[in-house]
C-alpha cells in the first residue's frame, strides 16, 4: 500500500453488518488518518457494505516546508498552475488499485466498489478511477480537484470508467481548495466522461470540512450505486 514505507498501519475498516457484497474505499486528506472517516461512515453505513479507510504513508510535504505528515503524494503548491508530483501521484494510484484488487480477491467485484476521498484523497480517487482498467461503481469526490489534468487527452476518455457516476461535493467557503477549483474540475470531468453522470453539489457556509448534509448526500449516492443484492 505504501511504496517504500511499509510501516503505515492497516486501514481503518467498518465491516459490513452482514455478508459484504460491496465496498467503499475512502482516502483521507493531507495530514489526517482514516480513523475519522471510518467513524463518519459508521454513522451512515448500510448493512451489506464494507467501508475501508486506509492511512497514507508519512512523507515530507513541500507545501508544509518539508515537514513529514501522512500524505498520498507530495504537494508543491495549491494554485491551479502549481507544479505537481507526477511520479508520486502515479505511484499512489497504483497503491489504490492494489487495494481494489485485494477486495476483488476477498470476493467483492470491482464494479461493486466505490472509490472516494476528501481533499488530497479525493484528488487521488478521481485520478485513479480515470486511469485504472478496473471497472468501478462510482467516485465520491469531496472538496478536491483533478490532479495531472493536463496529462489527460482533450475530449472524452476511452477507459472502462467513461460512464462512471461521480458525486463531487464542495463547501462554498473553502479557504484551502477554493470552490472555483471544484467547479473547474466538474466542468473538465464533463468533457471526459458522460456529463450526465457528473453531479456537483455545494454547501453554504462549509469550509474545508464535511457536514451532516454532505454525509447524507454521500450515503444516498453510495446506496444508489451499491444496492443490496439480497
Amino acid at each position: 500500500m505504501c511504496g517504500n514505507n511499509m510501516s503505515a498501519p492497516l486501514p481503518a475498516i467498518v465491516p459490513a453488518a452482514k455478508k459484504a457484497t460491496a465496498a467503499v474505499i475512502f482516502l483521507h486528506g493531507l495530514g489526517d488518518t482514516g480513523h475519522g472517516w471510518a467513524e463518519a461512515f459508521a454513522g451512515v453505513r448500510s448493512q451489506h457494505i464494507k467501508y475501508i479507510c486506509p492511512h497514507a504513508p508519512v512523507m515530507p510535504v513541500s507545501l508544509n516546508m518539508n515537514m513529514t505528515m501522512p500524505s498520498w503524494f507530495d504537494i508543491i503548491g495549491l494554485s491551479p498552475d502549481a507544479q505537481e508530483d507526477e511520479a508520486g501521484i502515479k505511484q499512489a494510484a497504483e497503491n489504490v488499485k492494489s487495494l481494489v484488487e485485494q477486495e476483488v480477491k476477498n470476493g467483492i467485484p470491482s464494479h461493486r466498489i466505490i472509490l472516494g476521498g476528501f481533499s488530497q484523497g479525493g484528488a487521488l480517487a478521481l485520478y485513479t478511477a480515470l486511469t485504472t482498467q478496473q471497472k468501478l461503481a462510482g467516485v465520491l469526490a469531496l472538496s478536491c480537484w483533478l490532479p495531472l489534468r493536463t496529462t489527460f487527452p482533450q475530449g472524452s476518455i476511452n477507459c472502462v470508467n467513461k460512464d462512471i457516476p461521480i458525486l463531487q461535493c464542495h463547501g462554498d467557503c473553502d479557504p484551502l481548495v477554493p470552490l472555483m477549483f471544484g467547479s473547474l474540475t466538474s466542468e473538465r470531468l464533463k468533457t471526459m466522461i458522460n456529463p450526465a453522470n457528473v453531479t456537483f453539489k455545494t454547501y453554504a457556509g462549509m469550509m474545508h470540512s464535511s457536514c451532516i448534509e454532505e454525509m447524507m448526500d454521500a450515503k444516498q449516492f453510495i446506496d444508489k450505486h451499491l444496492p443490496s443484492v439480497d
